[in-house]
């Protein structure tokens, strides 16, 4: 009697275990779908992890930061923040850079980029070229090129990258001729013909602009011109040619770090900035004082 007793909770208990057993089965294709979820799933996250998040860059007010508060409402679509963090100096945005403060920068061309380097040992590199900034002859006490009397005087940046691009336009529009091999290290040094004497006045690129009332003409950098409410298309005599060496060499672009050319974050930065809706800002704010290269 008890032998049977023993034999039949045998058979119970392992008749319920192949019941769970059976229940707890999966066929290869739910096995398969259920992998498949888990690992869609997972993607899912891991995307969520890696995209987004707040991008630091450093700008110079007009129009650098102006053309990135448009790009703050592109870039939350995306899923990023924007942050942007003004500075009025061109020296400051390199080095919070370099040390990590920020993420980008966009206020300087590629010819700075370089000089700066090459000064103070930093790897910062050019991830794009978004736009330049004409350099224009407006007038001062005289309303025209042609007007222009012998010894007039003219005024240009005095640094070396902005000298050699305000001689290049003067150049370009025939008021003087310069050696051969000057290009973009031109200096009044390198002035081979001056046929009406015209006294080239070096002046700081800022203060360039203050002093168009005390000389004939002045060749203002872009940036300075704006932020003076001059307007290429109607008050500049002359200005860069899209084509000329001193557009395409000095294109404003967004610097980073060495390294973080394709980081995620930096390309949807550069995919915003190169959209249709900020190429048509900049083209309608500044009306050909700022000019988009994409």
């Amino acid at each position: 009697m008890k032998k049977k007793f023993i034999t039949l909770l045998l058979a119970a208990i392992l008749g319920t275990v192949f019941l769970t057993g059976c229940g707890s089965k999966e066929t290869p294709t739910e096995m398969s779908e259920t992998k498949a979820g888990e690992t869609e799933a997972l993607a899912e996250s891991t995307e969520t992890e890696t995209a987004g998040g707040t991008i630091k860059i450093g700008a110079t007010p007009s129009p650098h930061a102006e053309i990135l508060e448009q790009a703050v409402p592109l870039l939350k679509e995306k899923g990023y923040e924007l942050e942007i963090i003004e500075f009025v100096d061109y020296v400051q945005p390199n080095l919070a850079l370099d040390s990590g403060e920020l993420d980008a920068n966009y206020f300087q061309h590629l010819p700075y980029l370089e000089q700066f380097n090459e000064e103070r040992g930093t790897t910062l590199v050019s991830a794009a070229s978004i736009h330049y900034e004409p350099f224009g002859i407006y007038p001062g006490k005289t309303d025209s090129i042609e007007a222009l009397a012998e010894g007039a005087q003219i005024a240009v940046p005095n640094d070396a990258t902005n000298e050699a691009r305000a001689l290049l336009l003067l150049e370009a529009e025939g008021l003087i001729t310069l050696k051969e091999d000057a290009g973009l290290n031109a200096t009044v040094r390198d002035i081979a013909e001056n046929p009406k004497n015209l006294e080239i006045v070096e002046i700081e690129a800022a203060q360039v602009v203050i002093s168009l009332q005390d000389v004939d003409l002045a060749v203002i950098n872009g940036n300075y011109a704006i932020e003076a409410g001059l307007s290429v298309s109607e008050d500049a005599l002359a200005i860069e040619d899209t084509e000329s060496i001193g557009a395409t060499t000095y294109a404003n672009v967004i610097a980073v770090m060495s390294g973080d050319e394709e980081n995620k974050a930096i390309q949807a930065l550069i995919e915003v900035l190169t959209s249709d809706e900020i190429k048509q800002f900049i083209e309608e704010k500044y009306e050909g004082g700022v000019v988009p290269l994409f």
